[in-house]
Protein backbone atom coordinates (compact mmCIF):
# COMPACT_ATOMS: atom_id res chain seq x y z
CA UNK A 1 0.00 0.00 0.00
CA UNK A 2 1.54 3.34 -1.08
CA UNK A 3 1.31 6.55 0.90
CA UNK A 4 -1.69 7.88 -1.06
CA UNK A 5 -3.69 4.69 -0.47
CA UNK A 6 -2.75 4.71 3.20
CA UNK A 7 -3.96 8.31 3.59
CA UNK A 8 -7.25 7.46 1.86
CA UNK A 9 -7.69 4.45 4.18
CA UNK A 10 -7.09 6.59 7.26
CA UNK A 11 -9.59 9.21 6.11
CA UNK A 12 -12.30 6.56 5.54
CA UNK A 13 -11.53 4.87 8.89
CA UNK A 14 -11.71 8.13 10.84
CA UNK A 15 -14.96 9.10 9.10
CA UNK A 16 -16.57 5.79 10.02
CA UNK A 17 -15.35 6.06 13.60
CA UNK A 18 -16.84 9.54 13.88
CA UNK A 19 -20.16 8.35 12.44
CA UNK A 20 -20.38 5.35 14.81
CA UNK A 21 -18.68 6.28 18.10
CA UNK A 22 -18.54 3.58 20.78
CA UNK A 23 -20.67 4.43 23.79
CA UNK A 24 -19.02 4.74 27.19
CA UNK A 25 -20.94 1.70 28.45
CA UNK A 26 -19.70 -0.42 25.53
CA UNK A 27 -16.13 0.55 26.32
CA UNK A 28 -16.31 -0.30 30.03
CA UNK A 29 -16.37 -3.72 31.63
CA UNK A 30 -19.52 -4.23 33.72
CA UNK A 31 -19.41 -4.03 37.49
CA UNK A 32 -20.11 -7.58 38.74
CA UNK A 33 -22.10 -7.54 41.99
CA UNK A 34 -22.64 -10.73 43.98
CA UNK A 35 -25.91 -11.23 45.85
CA UNK A 36 -26.28 -13.90 48.54
CA UNK A 37 -29.00 -15.13 50.92
CA UNK A 38 -28.31 -11.97 52.96
CA UNK A 39 -30.70 -10.59 50.36
CA UNK A 40 -34.34 -11.65 50.15
CA UNK A 41 -35.13 -14.21 47.47
CA UNK A 42 -37.72 -13.73 44.69
CA UNK A 43 -36.89 -10.07 44.14
CA UNK A 44 -35.98 -10.28 40.44
CA UNK A 45 -38.04 -7.25 39.38
CA UNK A 46 -36.51 -5.14 42.14
CA UNK A 47 -33.01 -6.24 41.14
CA UNK A 48 -33.76 -5.26 37.55
CA UNK A 49 -34.88 -1.85 38.79
CA UNK A 50 -31.76 -1.49 40.96
CA UNK A 51 -29.56 -2.46 38.01
CA UNK A 52 -31.12 0.29 35.88
CA UNK A 53 -30.70 2.80 38.71
CA UNK A 54 -27.03 1.96 39.29
CA UNK A 55 -26.20 1.99 35.58
CA UNK A 56 -27.69 5.47 35.31
CA UNK A 57 -25.74 6.71 38.32
CA UNK A 58 -22.45 5.00 37.45
CA UNK A 59 -22.64 5.40 33.66
CA UNK A 60 -21.42 1.83 33.47
CA UNK A 61 -23.02 -1.59 32.91
CA UNK A 62 -23.97 -3.56 36.04
CA UNK A 63 -24.48 -7.31 36.39
CA UNK A 64 -26.03 -8.88 39.49
CA UNK A 65 -24.76 -12.41 40.09
CA UNK A 66 -27.00 -14.36 42.48
CA UNK A 67 -25.90 -17.48 44.32
CA UNK A 68 -27.76 -19.67 46.82
CA UNK A 69 -24.99 -20.03 49.40
CA UNK A 70 -22.38 -17.79 50.97
CA UNK A 71 -19.64 -20.26 50.04
CA UNK A 72 -20.41 -19.93 46.33
CA UNK A 73 -20.15 -16.15 46.52
CA UNK A 74 -16.92 -16.39 48.54
CA UNK A 75 -15.48 -18.69 45.85
CA UNK A 76 -16.37 -16.16 43.14
CA UNK A 77 -14.50 -13.48 45.07
CA UNK A 78 -11.48 -15.79 45.48
CA UNK A 79 -11.46 -16.34 41.71
CA UNK A 80 -11.69 -12.63 40.93
CA UNK A 81 -15.13 -13.11 39.34
CA UNK A 82 -16.84 -10.38 41.37
CA UNK A 83 -16.09 -6.71 41.94
CA UNK A 84 -18.55 -6.18 44.78
CA UNK A 85 -20.77 -8.42 46.91
CA UNK A 86 -23.44 -8.20 49.58
CA UNK A 87 -22.30 -10.73 52.17
CA UNK A 88 -23.04 -11.87 55.69
CA UNK A 89 -20.77 -11.02 58.64
CA UNK A 90 -19.18 -14.50 58.65
CA UNK A 91 -17.96 -14.46 55.00
CA UNK A 92 -16.70 -10.89 55.41
CA UNK A 93 -14.58 -11.89 58.39
CA UNK A 94 -13.50 -15.21 56.86
CA UNK A 95 -12.34 -13.53 53.64
CA UNK A 96 -10.12 -11.17 55.64
CA UNK A 97 -7.87 -8.99 53.50
CA UNK A 98 -9.34 -10.39 50.27
CA UNK A 99 -12.12 -7.76 50.55
CA UNK A 100 -12.62 -4.18 51.69
CA UNK A 101 -15.67 -2.96 53.58
CA UNK A 102 -17.51 -0.62 51.20
CA UNK A 103 -20.92 0.04 52.75
CA UNK A 104 -23.29 -1.08 55.48
CA UNK A 105 -27.05 -0.75 55.31
CA UNK A 106 -28.89 1.46 57.76
CA UNK A 107 -31.83 -0.59 59.03
CA UNK A 108 -34.42 1.01 61.31
CA UNK A 109 -32.05 4.02 61.46
CA UNK A 110 -29.04 1.97 62.65
CA UNK A 111 -26.43 -0.31 61.01
CA UNK A 112 -27.40 -3.35 63.08
CA UNK A 113 -29.51 -6.48 63.04
CA UNK A 114 -30.08 -9.45 65.36
CA UNK A 115 -30.54 -13.19 65.38
CA UNK A 116 -34.08 -14.35 66.19
CA UNK A 117 -34.73 -17.81 67.61
CA UNK A 118 -38.08 -18.82 66.16
CA UNK A 119 -40.38 -21.80 66.72
CA UNK A 120 -43.79 -22.73 65.24
CA UNK A 121 -46.49 -20.36 66.51
CA UNK A 122 -48.36 -23.27 68.09
CA UNK A 123 -45.32 -23.97 70.31
CA UNK A 124 -46.08 -21.83 73.35
CA UNK A 125 -43.76 -23.67 75.73
CA UNK A 126 -40.25 -23.15 74.30
CA UNK A 127 -38.38 -20.33 75.99
CA UNK A 128 -34.79 -20.90 74.79
CA UNK A 129 -32.69 -23.01 72.47
CA UNK A 130 -31.98 -25.34 75.41
CA UNK A 131 -35.68 -26.32 75.38
CA UNK A 132 -35.29 -27.67 71.82
CA UNK A 133 -33.31 -30.71 72.94
CA UNK A 134 -34.25 -33.71 70.81
CA UNK A 135 -36.03 -31.54 68.24
CA UNK A 136 -35.39 -30.86 64.53
CA UNK A 137 -33.48 -27.62 63.98
CA UNK A 138 -32.93 -25.71 60.73
CA UNK A 139 -29.64 -23.92 60.08
CA UNK A 140 -29.64 -21.22 57.39
CA UNK A 141 -26.12 -21.68 55.98
CA UNK A 142 -22.79 -23.00 57.32
CA UNK A 143 -21.30 -19.54 56.75
CA UNK A 144 -24.12 -17.58 58.39
CA UNK A 145 -23.64 -15.61 61.58
CA UNK A 146 -27.24 -15.34 62.76
CA UNK A 147 -28.29 -18.69 61.30
CA UNK A 148 -25.35 -20.90 62.32
CA UNK A 149 -22.72 -19.22 64.50
CA UNK A 150 -25.19 -17.77 67.01
CA UNK A 151 -27.15 -20.95 67.84
CA UNK A 152 -24.01 -23.06 68.20
CA UNK A 153 -22.33 -20.41 70.34
CA UNK A 154 -25.42 -20.17 72.53
CA UNK A 155 -25.27 -23.91 73.20
CA UNK A 156 -21.51 -23.88 73.77
CA UNK A 157 -21.91 -21.07 76.31
CA UNK A 158 -24.49 -23.25 78.09
CA UNK A 159 -22.03 -26.16 78.11
CA UNK A 160 -24.04 -28.14 75.54
CA UNK A 161 -22.66 -30.00 72.52
CA UNK A 162 -24.68 -28.71 69.57
CA UNK A 163 -24.15 -31.85 67.49
CA UNK A 164 -25.77 -33.97 70.22
CA UNK A 165 -28.46 -31.54 71.34
CA UNK A 166 -30.84 -31.81 68.40
CA UNK A 167 -32.41 -34.97 67.03
CA UNK A 168 -31.75 -33.75 63.50
CA UNK A 169 -30.40 -30.63 61.79
CA UNK A 170 -30.37 -29.52 58.16
CA UNK A 171 -29.41 -26.48 56.08
CA UNK A 172 -32.05 -24.49 54.20
CA UNK A 173 -29.48 -22.23 52.42
CA UNK A 174 -31.43 -19.07 53.12
CA UNK A 175 -33.08 -17.36 56.07
CA UNK A 176 -36.40 -17.09 54.23
CA UNK A 177 -36.42 -20.84 53.70
CA UNK A 178 -35.51 -21.45 57.34
CA UNK A 179 -38.55 -19.39 58.32
CA UNK A 180 -40.68 -21.43 55.90
CA UNK A 181 -39.33 -24.66 57.40
CA UNK A 182 -40.40 -23.62 60.90
CA UNK A 183 -43.74 -22.23 59.72
CA UNK A 184 -44.57 -25.51 57.99
CA UNK A 185 -43.47 -27.67 60.92
CA UNK A 186 -40.60 -29.22 58.98
CA UNK A 187 -38.34 -27.88 61.74
CA UNK A 188 -39.18 -27.14 65.36
CA UNK A 189 -36.73 -24.24 65.57
CA UNK A 190 -34.28 -22.02 63.71
CA UNK A 191 -32.16 -18.93 64.26
CA UNK A 192 -32.79 -16.40 61.52
CA UNK A 193 -31.76 -12.93 60.39
CA UNK A 194 -34.03 -10.34 62.05
CA UNK A 195 -34.00 -8.19 58.89
CA UNK A 196 -35.32 -11.08 56.81
CA UNK A 197 -38.00 -12.03 59.37
CA UNK A 198 -39.11 -8.40 59.79
CA UNK A 199 -39.21 -7.90 56.02
CA UNK A 200 -41.22 -11.09 55.49
CA UNK A 201 -43.64 -9.91 58.14
CA UNK A 202 -44.37 -6.95 55.84
CA UNK A 203 -44.57 -8.79 52.50
CA UNK A 204 -45.98 -12.12 53.75
CA UNK A 205 -47.51 -11.55 57.20
CA UNK A 206 -49.37 -14.86 57.16
CA UNK A 207 -46.09 -16.77 56.86
CA UNK A 208 -44.42 -14.81 59.67
CA UNK A 209 -47.49 -15.28 61.87
CA UNK A 210 -47.00 -19.04 61.73
CA UNK A 211 -43.77 -18.59 63.67
CA UNK A 212 -43.07 -17.17 67.11
CA UNK A 213 -39.95 -15.27 68.19
CA UNK A 214 -38.64 -16.90 71.37
CA UNK A 215 -35.40 -14.97 71.83
CA UNK A 216 -33.48 -12.04 70.32
CA UNK A 217 -29.70 -11.78 70.30
CA UNK A 218 -27.53 -8.77 70.95
CA UNK A 219 -27.00 -6.45 68.00
CA UNK A 220 -24.49 -7.29 65.26
CA UNK A 221 -23.17 -5.17 62.41
CA UNK A 222 -25.55 -5.39 59.45
CA UNK A 223 -24.43 -7.71 56.60
CA UNK A 224 -21.89 -5.63 54.67
CA UNK A 225 -21.36 -4.77 51.02
CA UNK A 226 -17.70 -5.38 50.20
CA UNK A 227 -15.30 -4.78 47.34
CA UNK A 228 -12.75 -7.23 46.06
CA UNK A 229 -9.28 -6.03 47.12
CA UNK A 230 -8.32 -5.79 43.44
CA UNK A 231 -10.96 -3.10 42.79
CA UNK A 232 -9.27 0.27 42.29
CA UNK A 233 -9.96 3.31 44.45
CA UNK A 234 -11.80 5.14 41.66
CA UNK A 235 -14.28 2.29 41.14
CA UNK A 236 -14.58 1.73 44.90
CA UNK A 237 -15.47 5.38 45.51
CA UNK A 238 -17.85 5.56 42.53
CA UNK A 239 -19.90 2.59 43.68
CA UNK A 240 -19.83 3.77 47.29
CA UNK A 241 -21.06 7.22 46.23
CA UNK A 242 -23.92 5.67 44.23
CA UNK A 243 -25.08 3.68 47.28
CA UNK A 244 -24.71 6.58 49.72
CA UNK A 245 -26.72 8.84 47.41
CA UNK A 246 -29.77 6.57 47.11
CA UNK A 247 -31.70 8.52 49.73
CA UNK A 248 -31.24 11.79 47.86
CA UNK A 249 -33.59 11.19 44.92
CA UNK A 250 -37.07 9.67 44.48
CA UNK A 251 -35.90 6.60 42.51
CA UNK A 252 -33.30 5.75 45.14
CA UNK A 253 -35.77 6.22 47.99
CA UNK A 254 -38.28 3.98 46.22
CA UNK A 255 -35.66 1.22 45.93
CA UNK A 256 -34.67 1.58 49.57
CA UNK A 257 -38.32 1.22 50.59
CA UNK A 258 -38.54 -2.01 48.59
CA UNK A 259 -35.38 -3.22 50.33
CA UNK A 260 -36.90 -2.24 53.70
CA UNK A 261 -33.82 -0.12 54.40
CA UNK A 262 -33.12 3.52 55.28
CA UNK A 263 -29.95 3.83 53.21
CA UNK A 264 -26.26 2.91 53.14
CA UNK A 265 -23.39 4.29 55.23
CA UNK A 266 -19.64 3.70 55.42
CA UNK A 267 -19.63 1.58 58.59
CA UNK A 268 -16.45 0.22 60.14
CA UNK A 269 -14.81 -3.18 60.80
CA UNK A 270 -15.46 -2.65 64.53
CA UNK A 271 -19.15 -3.36 63.86
CA UNK A 272 -18.21 -7.04 63.48
CA UNK A 273 -16.08 -7.45 66.61
CA UNK A 274 -18.78 -9.45 68.42
CA UNK A 275 -19.18 -11.89 65.55
CA UNK A 276 -15.40 -12.28 65.28
CA UNK A 277 -15.23 -13.11 68.99
CA UNK A 278 -17.85 -15.85 68.63
CA UNK A 279 -16.12 -17.29 65.57
CA UNK A 280 -12.81 -17.41 67.44
CA UNK A 281 -14.50 -19.09 70.40
CA UNK A 282 -15.84 -21.74 68.00
CA UNK A 283 -12.40 -22.14 66.38
CA UNK A 284 -13.55 -20.74 63.03
CA UNK A 285 -11.43 -17.61 62.79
Amino acid sequence: MNVLHLLRFLVVFLALAAAHPASANEALRPYRIGMTPAFLHNQHSMLAEWKTYLERKLQRPVIFIQRDSYRETMDLIDKGSLDFAWLCDYPYLALGKAVRLLAVASYQSRPFYRSYLIVPARDTMTKSIVDLKGKVFAFADPHSNTGYVVPRHLLKTAGINASAHFRKTFFTWSHAKAIEAVASGLAQGANVDSYVWDSLQKVDPQLAARTRIVWKSEEFGFPPIVADQRVGDEDFEAFQKALFGMGEDPAGRSLLAKLNLDGFIAGSPELYAGVAAMMRDLGEL
